[in-house]
């Protein structure tokens, strides 16, 4: 037997510092090791044998005794917390303790933030009026940047758990993610949570509940995920009000049809797809073959989450799992992807809508040398999160480095914190951008780096018309903030306003919906902070993409001594030209070091200077050891000085050290 600090020090080589747990698993006269750490799950080939010689029989759950089924809801509704819940009572985690909540957020940024990023699977076992049930739980996020998340998730599901906080009621986010259940034919079941809450208010929200979503508030069912009231009422629900998948086998169409719907990465196994069985039968051992990209793979291991990955025999028909199948590549795990055996064809799934990035930002390592490892980095973290798009990018400020695409402010500031947690990456990110369309005489050009951004104040460069992204911007707040919303929406070009009381009526306390047509570039910025400073916290924030609109555009671009500096430039509409331009040559001022010589730090478009700060010379004392004499010695000190330094400004560089672009591009000020 191994002394337990030797054990330790040795799986801190082995892990690199990680932290890890080791667990003995007994099969016969033998001990398997087994450890588990935060980059995933490893076991040796014989443990996994006893796994699988513990694995249900999937074969005992025909499509008819299966419920696939989402939490949906705004943010801090209590989705995670349901979840946990779930998981208690049907048996399929041990209950938790204080410190071990929220099972399905796993990754480390999920627990620090309290929110949901990454969607995850967890398939429970239950028995109901005799009789053993597969219901496999899919946990979304509620932010706002990650509604492609929920989409996909929803797209392996046949209901959805619509969770309304009583002391809250119907946010934003609800209104978004109903409707996009609603419009995938899922069967809905409205639950309002924390009713133990001494401000809870369940009666009045269930009346906003059936005037907002034109539900029955007899089905509405009130439970406390906290406490677990009422907990067992949401399983039978979802047992008796959600259908069973539809099934393929009923029409003798017996052949494999698997739909892939997510991914992540394994260093041992490579690329780990969740799969939703639409038909068919799929084990280890198959030849399947991928209808996006055509090509062939060998299933070599399979099972499901519970919430653990649990290695099991075959998967079946309207069952959800993981499949390892030799993928290597990411590019090769398409979301929305129908697999199929070799020699089979089969109809495809639904054409399934990608990821459309809102926002755009460069991302660079501080230290230029550790561009591979940061490259190699981002496409395996992309591999997770399916949502980023991923070009390579060079400065000349700042060397080579990658243009990706986002969501949304939150989800590049997410993505940032993994890259920094998961990775040990050191990053500078630029500032965030949205894709504008500029066109042409006798065509139109896509523009995401604001470097690539014509001089629409030069003629010659036959620029017709610039557009930018605008959305549909829903807020619903307090009546008293009313005034303070519309203020805020108009000091951010927002157009097209309405708003309607969305509270029932007799209500004195009721709250407004209001909606505008604002462009995206104000809302990636600082929006959602002042949104929930100037409403004390009350307004909730949602939006959706509204297409492409005219806009009165310009580059900006900031010179240093003179010369440009590619990395800071910014596309800003001329109304705020003036503001934009002198904010950020004070932020300049204050990071760049002082020079030998006097350094203009200007900000224009095209031709023309909008702000300007001059950053003072560093000036040696050159009479100190001077004295006595006539004034006009001194003074033939100083001209000369003076020469010297206007010689030094024409012939002097100033190179910007990379911590400056660090202080810049992370400042909000």
């Amino acid at each position: 037997m191994m002394h337990p600090a030797w054990r330790d020090a040795c799986l801190k080589v082995l892990l690199g510092g990680r932290r890890a747990q080791l667990a003995v698993i007994p099969e016969g006269n033998t001990r398997v090791w087994s450890c588990s750490h935060d980059r995933g799950f490893h076991t040796s080939p014989s443990s996994r044998a006893a796994q699988r010689a513990q694995a249900p029989a999937m074969e005992d759950y025909p499509s008819e005794v299966i419920r696939n089924f989402s939490i949906i809801a705004h943010i801090d509704h209590g989705k995670s917390t349901l979840a946990d819940r779930l998981l208690e009572l049907t048996g399929t985690v041990p209950k938790l303790r204080k410190d071990n909540q929220q099972v399905l957020d796993k990754l480390k940024v999920e627990r620090e933030r309290g929110i949901t990023v990454k969607a995850q699977t967890a398939s429970m076992f239950y028995s109901y009026m005799n009789k053993r049930y597969l219901l496999n739980l899919i946990d979304t996020p509620g932010h706002v940047d990650f509604s492609w998340e929920v989409a996909r998730s929803l797209a392996a599901c046949q209901g959805a758990l619509l969770l309304v906080d009583a002391t809250q009621g119907v946010q934003a986010q609800t209104l978004s993610v109903f409707h996009v259940a609603k419009e995938k034919g899922l069967v809905i079941v409205p639950i309002l949570n924390k009713i133990d809450l001494p401000a809870a208010q369940p009666e009045l929200m269930a009346a906003q509940m059936q005037s907002t979503f034109g539900v029955d508030p007899s089905d509405i069912l009130h439970i406390s995920a906290k406490t677990g009231k009422g907990i067992e009422n949401v399983l039978q629900a979802i047992i008796e009000r959600i259908p069973p998948p539809a099934s393929a086998s009923a029409k003798n169409d017996n052949r494999l049809k698997a739909f892939l719907f997510d991914s992540s990465y394994d260093r041992y196994r490579g690329v780990i797809s969740l799969v939703s069985i639409q038909s068919g039968v799929l084990q280890k051992g198959d030849r399947i073959q991928s209808m996006a990209t055509s090509k062939r793979y060998e299933v070599t291991d399979l099972g499901i989450m519970s919430p653990e990955e649990k290695p099991t025999a075959s998967l079946r028909e309207g069952q959800v799992g993981w499949m390892v199948c030799g993928m290597k590549d990411s590019a090769e795990a398409h979301v929305g992807d129908t697999m199929h055996r070799v020699g089979e064809t089969v109809e495809p799934m639904p054409g399934f809508k990608l990821a459309k990035a809102m926002v755009y930002a460069g991302i660079f390592p501080v230290d230029s040398n550790d561009f591979v490892k940061l490259e190699e980095s981002i496409k395996r973290l992309t591999l997770t999160d399916r949502s980023v798009t991923v070009s390579r990018e060079s400065s000349t400020a700042l060397g080579q480095g990658c243009r990706l695409g986002f969501l949304g402010t939150l989800h590049m500031d997410v993505f940032r914190q993994r890259l920094e947690d998961e990775y040990d990456a050191n990053v500078i990110i630029t500032a965030p951008t949205v894709p504008y369309k500029v066109i042409y005489r006798d065509r139109e050009q896509l523009v995401s780096n604001p470097t690539d951004f014509p001089d629409v104040t030069d003629t010659s460069n036959k620029v017709v018309e610039v557009q930018e992204p605008v959305v549909n911007a829903s807020i619903i707040v307090p009546e008293e903030y009313l005034g303070e919303m519309m203020d805020l929406c108009f000091a951010h070009r927002a157009e097209e306003m309405d708003y309607r009381y969305l509270d029932v009526s007799g209500v004195t306390s009721s709250r407004i919906l209001l909606k505008a047509v604002m462009p995206l570039s104000e809302i990636v910025t600082d929006f959602f902070d002042k949104l929930k400073s100037r409403s004390s916290g009350f307004a909730s924030f949602d939006y959706e993409d509204a297409g492409y609109k005219a806009s009165n555009l310009a580059k900006m671009v900031f010179l240093i001594n003179g010369k440009p500096v590619d990395a800071l430039a910014l596309i800003v509409h001329r109304s705020a030209e003036q503001a934009v331009g002198r904010a950020w040559v004070k932020k300049l001022h204050k990071v760049i070091p002082r020079q030998l010589f006097e350094v203009p730090i200007q900000a224009a478009i095209g031709k023309k200077i909008v702000a300007r700060e001059t950053l003072s010379a560093m000036r040696a004392d050159v009479t100190a050891g001077l004295y006595g004499g006539h004034h006009e010695r001194k003074l033939k000190h100083l001209e000369n000085q003076k020469e010297s330094k206007r010689r030094m400004k024409k012939i002097g560089s100033v190179d910007l050290p990379q911590e400056a672009f660090f202080d810049i591009l992370s400042s909000k000020s």
